[in-house]
C-alpha cells in the first residue's frame, strides 16, 4: 500500500513540475502577435487561394500590416474587402488588382469522376464532398471560384462555371459617385425652381 501511495505522490509531483516549467516557458518565450495583421486576416475571404500571392490569407494579412504588400491583391475578396482593409490601414484605396471577373462556381462531370479524392484534398474551403472511388460534387454556395481543384484532377473532369446569381444574393449595385452628385444637384435646382 505505501508503494502505491509513493507512485501516486511521484507521478503528482512529476505532473506538477511539468505544470510549473510549463507556465514559465510560456511568460518567457511569449510572442505578441500584430493585432493590425489579426484585424485585417479576419476582413479576408479566408479562401486560402494564393491569388494574392502568398501562400494564405494569414501571411498576406502579415504582409499588409508591415508595409510589404498593398491593399489591393485579394480577388476573391473584390473591391468591399479591398475598401475595408484600406480604412483600416489609413491609406488610399486602389483598384483590385485583377480586373473584375464574373463569380466561377467548379462543376465536377460526374460521369466521368473517377473518386481520387484530389480535388478534395486542394479545396481550401471544402465545397467539394465525395468519398474514395466514389462520385465527387461541388456544394456551389460554399465554392469561391479558386480554380485550385483543377490542377490536381488527373482525368480533368472539373468546369469552372459562371455562378448564378440567385435572388437571395442580388443587391442594388452602388451608384457611380459623380453621376449621382450630379443628379442630386439637378433634383435640387429642379426643386427651387418649382
Amino acid at each position: 500500500m505505501n508503494s502505491l501511495v509513493f507512485a501516486v505522490l511521484a507521478l503528482g509531483g512529476m505532473a506538477l513540475l511539468a505544470g510549473v516549467a510549463l507556465a514559465i516557458a510560456t511568460r518567457v518565450f511569449h510572442v505578441e502577435g500584430n493585432p493590425v495583421a489579426e484585424q485585417i486576416d479576419h476582413l479576408l475571404p479566408q479562401t486560402q487561394c494564393g491569388q494574392c500571392g502568398y501562400p494564405g490569407c494569414t501571411p498576406y494579412a502579415n504582409a499588409v500590416a508591415d508595409g510589404s504588400a498593398d491593399v489591393n491583391h485579394c480577388v476573391p475578396g473584390g473591391e468591399r474587402t479591398m475598401r475595408a482593409i484600406a480604412d483600416l490601414m489609413g491609406v488610399e484605396p486602389k483598384a483590385v488588382e485583377e480586373a473584375a471577373a464574373e463569380p466561377m462556381v467548379a462543376f465536377i462531370r460526374e460521369d466521368e469522376c473517377i473518386g481520387c479524392t484530389l480535388c478534395i484534398k486542394a479545396c481550401p474551403v471544402d465545397a467539394i464532398i465525395g468519398a474514395p472511388k466514389h462520385y465527387h460534387t461541388v456544394i456551389a454556395d460554399h465554392c469561391t471560384g479558386c480554380n485550385l481543384c483543377l490542377e490536381p484532377c488527373p482525368v480533368d473532369c472539373i468546369d469552372m462555371l459562371i455562378k448564378p446569381e440567385l435572388l437571395e444574393h442580388w443587391s442594388w449595385p452602388l451608384p457611380d459617385t459623380e453621376r449621382a452628385r450630379t443628379g442630386l444637384k439637378r433634383r435640387s435646382q429642379h426643386a427651387q425652381a418649382a
